[in-house]
């Protein structure tokens, strides 16, 4: 059978305290609103619809490269109101619409599955994702006939004494026949204390046409809506124990389960081991047999396999297979390093390639430039790339020696098999098996220090 999803995302989030949509806050790396897309197409639900309001131009942008279509809210007069603004989106449809709020991030892809099957085995008009709480406060109250069939939901502030002593609440995630949706749109009203158009009530209006109502209890940590900062901590902190989960189950050993963080998005290999302290952003793939020690943060990044890697920064790059980064390294986005490299104590890397079995053990910086394999930079090395105006590029061939404490002025070459005077300042091209040095020679002026009275 058909189906397609609506998915809620035009409220503003005034408790979010922020200049950016509800919506577009993120959970582990990825925008809510993204988080909710991206499962229900995993759920197998392929055409979907974005209701948005204010800010629907920040919203549009967030989501332009899912292949969605969107409606428009123009003013907040509730969740009926929100679907009446996507009919046109269901016109001439037939089959299930499912309905899904964007800030309910935590919904998990079994559970659509299972939501779609329920309805259309069920044979429902509608049905309802519930959960059963202590404390349901705040919630809509999903009310039961005698023989336990859904007759209604009713908004918190308009429950009576009875009502509110029930504990199965509304998550505001729905099935419905299309047709009927449309139908019991049509009839809706906003004579309730908030002056707004539910979208419960829909669930009364089939009821009332002999329509079957179902209602599927789920975990309440799935229905658990963001409309704070506080809430927002609360799902990162869940959406991130899943994550580590996944992982686990997929060979990653985790020292600490509990400080380590990684995003939606990013793919580990087996029998890599994370310890404490790190942070894997974006699209970030490591690879298998890794050792990442303490306190890097990784960033839409490739790992390959057997890298080790301890308290760095790598951005945007490509580091090859048994290559070590650390520690205190600073890798900078377009960098691509080669296989069996030593990217030593406090050296930075920008915008560079750096070939096989090269070693840059530390205190050195590389920018804009090309090193070949098998080079050996000493401590001190600075790739001198900007002249005030513009960047320009160092070539260093392979097989190069490259002295401490020296300078390379771009534009600049240095052939193979090359050797650079430690102390050097090479500004000229450096041609294949040349020692090249570039320094003043010593000059010792005797009893200088006696003469001008500096002796202690």
């Amino acid at each position: 059978m058909y189906n397609c999803a609506i998915i809620l995302a035009a409220g503003e989030g005034k408790r979010m305290k922020s200049s950016n949509p509800k919506v577009l806050h993120k959970i582990c790396g990825k925008e809510m609103i993204n988080i909710v897309i991206d499962v229900v197409k995993k759920a197998q639900i392929r055409d979907i619809n974005v209701v948005i309001g204010k800010n629907a131009e920040k919203v549009k942008r967030a989501t332009e490269a899912k292949n969605i279509n969107y409606s428009f809210q123009d003013k907040q007069l509730g969740t009926g109101h929100a679907v009446l603004c996507a009919v046109d989106f269901l016109k001439n449809k037939k089959g299930i619409v499912a309905v899904f709020t964007g800030d309910s991030p935590l919904i998990k892809e079994d559970t659509i599955k299972n939501m779609l099957d329920f309805h259309e085995s069920g044979g429902y008009g509608a049905t309802i994702l519930t959960s059963i709480v202590q404390n349901p406060f705040g919630y809509g109250r999903i009310i039961r006939e005698e023989d336990n069939q859904v007759l209604k939901i009713v908004e918190h502030k308009d429950c009576q004494q009875e009502e509110l002593q029930v504990n199965e609440i509304n998550s505001g995630m729905y099935c419905f026949d299309i047709e009927s949706l449309i139908g019991g749109l049509s009839k809706i009203h906003n004579n309730n204390a908030q002056g707004e158009y539910y979208l419960t009530d829909v669930i009364e209006i089939l009821k009332k046409q002999g329509k079957k109502i179902g209602a599927l209890p789920i975990s309440f940590e799935e229905t658990m809506g963001v409309n704070s900062r506080v809430q927002l901590a609360e799902a990162e902190k869940i959406m991130r124990s899943r994550i580590n989960k996944i992982h686990m189950e997929r060979g990653v050993t985790l020292i600490d389960y509990d400080n380590t963080y990684i995003d939606l998005d990013v793919e580990i290999g087996k029998d890599t081991i994370i310890y404490p302290g790190n942070v894997f952003q974006g699209n970030t793939v490591i690879g298998e047999n890794c050792i990442l020690y303490s306190n890097s943060r990784i960033q839409s990044s490739i790992i390959k396999d057997n890298v080790t890697v301890e308290n760095s920064v790598i951005l945007e790059s490509t580091i090859g297979e048994n290559t070590n980064v650390g520690p205190f390294a600073y890798i900078r986005p377009e960098t691509t390093i080669g296989k069996s490299v030593k990217i030593g104590d406090f050296v930075e890397v920008k915008k560079s390639t750096i070939g096989d079995n090269t070693k840059i053990s530390h205190l050195t910086y590389i920018g804009d430039a090309e090193i070949g394999s098998k080079c050996n930079f000493g401590c001190g090395t600075v790739v001198v790339n900007y002249d005030g105006k513009n960047k320009n590029k160092t070539l260093v061939g392979d097989n190069s020696f490259i002295g401490c404490n020296t300078n390379l002025v771009s534009p600049v070459k240095v052939n193979d098999n090359t050797y650079i005077a430690a102390g050097s300042t090479i500004t000229d091209e450096v041609p294949e098996g040349a020692l090249a040095i570039a320094r003043a020679r010593q000059v010792n002026k005797k009893s200088w220090v006696y003469k001008k009275g500096l002796k202690k």
